[in-house]
């Protein structure tokens, strides 16, 4: 049964989808069969892996409002050991469309159900918003796994966050949990970045991974060569903190959600 992981912070910017894919390649590596899944009207997923978003005539938009739809009109196949739902800035409607929905926070659980046998992780890029298509996004998952930037505006902002996570555990997920907090966009020699990652832990404790992943010009150049950083520059430390990453992930097993 796939592990279901939402990639989420309501604050932009913050490497959600490097993350996601990122990670996602590194997991494929070790040879899991991974689903990325697209919830942001952006499209920046499907972008960031070759895909013009505006040309797709099939995204998640119409699985959601399409349920008699085969959830695999959708999926498209990236690279060994790796398929995409991607979105598109249709998918910005869905959240007005759905509101008369019975439900309407479950609706991408029971779009994703069928497919926890095809494969091993699934990966789901949450928009940056707290919002129906971030709700239904914790409510498909099993796990959160929180991109936090090292400044202090994004440490003041993850506790509204960890409200809706405890809010959505408490009444439509009692099997989410917080995998844990991934410092991101390090910047290496300055003492704020380094004072942020220290109150992070002081405040979250062992909630936050002890792999950073620093700023690099590197990154933005693998996203104009429509590549993941372990295919653009593999020996790269930001390619290596998320082969680290991937190597924790696999070997956590999904404990029993906290009480609420």
């Amino acid at each position: 049964m796939a592990r279901t992981i939402a990639v989420a912070n309501q604050k932009g910017g913050v490497g959600k989808t490097t993350t996601v894919i990122n990670l996602g390649v590194a997991l494929a590596r070790m040879k899991k069969k991974v689903l990325l899944v697209d919830m942001d009207p952006q499209g920046s997923l499907a972008a960031g892996l070759g895909l013009e978003p505006e040309s797709l005539d099939l995204t998640i938009y119409n699985a959601l409002l399409t349920p008699e739809m085969p959830i695999s009109r959708v999926i498209r196949p990236y690279q060994a050991y790796i398929d995409l739902i991607p979105a598109n800035i249709d998918l910005s409607s869905a959240e007005i469309e759905l509101i008369a929905e019975i439900r309407r926070e479950l609706i991408l659980r029971h779009i994703l159900e069928p497919l926890g046998a095809w494969y091993d992780f699934i990966l789901i890029d949450c928009p940056p918003s707290l919002g129906l298509l971030t709700a239904n996004s914790l409510c498909a998952s099993q796990e959160v796994l929180i991109p936090l930037q090292c400044e202090y505006f994004a440490m003041r902002g993850i506790r509204l966050l960890l409200s809706t996570i405890d809010k959505i555990r408490a009444r439509l997920n009692p099997e989410l949990r917080i995998l844990g907090i991934l410092p991101t966009m390090y910047s290496t020699g300055t003492i704020h970045a380094r004072e942020v990652v220290e109150e992070m832990r002081a405040v979250f404790g062992d909630q936050v991974f002890d792999i950073v992943i620093q700023k690099s010009i590197r990154f933005p150049e693998a996203t104009v060569a429509n590549q993941a950083m372990l295919d653009y520059a593999v020996k790269h430390q930001g390619a290596q903190a998320y082969q680290a990453l991937a190597q924790r992930v696999v070997g956590s097993e999904p404990a029993a959600p906290p009480s609420a």
